[in-house]
């Protein structure tokens, strides 16, 4: 699940920058629409809109770095920036319709369809907005961790080899 949640996010981010180009491959046309279905089923674009603020105020301390004047009018513009993001997620969905058209088939995407429209699979879909906060704010831990002992340890690493850092 939280590998889920973290391969979401990261696609978000990354097509939120990304200039509008793809890779050419060729989707067949029932493996890519079998891929919308699935994407609409799943309400993909709900939970992206669910997690767009978590990854709006992830950004805060980046840029506010703990000034409140910058904080105040970051937080002010942060629904404008929100709207423009939701604005294109659908070009996101489309995109990832592709992504599963290439690696699925038709009938495999359609099998997962079916899953979701299952008791067990609308639960899945209800909760998962939860899961992926969960999951970005363990990350998030886990990366914190992870980035200041990697960082401590190349810096003493760096030291035995005669840096001065």
């Amino acid at each position: 699940m939280a590998k889920h949640a973290w391969t979401v996010a990261c696609l978000l981010v990354a097509s939120l920058s990304w200039p509008g180009q793809t890779v050419a491959q060729i989707e067949s046309p029932e493996a890519l629409a079998a891929a919308k279905e699935l994407m609409a089923v799943s309400q993909m674009t709900d939970q992206l809109k669910q997690i767009l603020p978590g990854i709006i105020q992830q950004a805060k301390p980046l840029i506010a770095r703990g000034n409140p004047l910058v904080e105040r009018d970051f937080d002010a513009f942060a629904p404008v920036m929100q709207a423009a993001m939701e604005s294109r997620l659908q070009a996101f969905v489309n995109e990832g319709a592709k992504i599963y058209a290439r690696h699925f088939t038709a009938e495999e995407l359609q099998q997962v369809t079916n899953f979701y429209r299952t008791p067990t699979g609308a639960k899945f879909i209800r909760e998962q907005p939860a899961v992926m906060k969960e999951s970005m704010t363990l990350g998030q831990q886990w990366g914190q961790v992870i980035g200041e002992e990697v960082g401590r340890r190349m810096i003493e690493e760096l030291r035995k080899r005669g840096h001065n850092i």
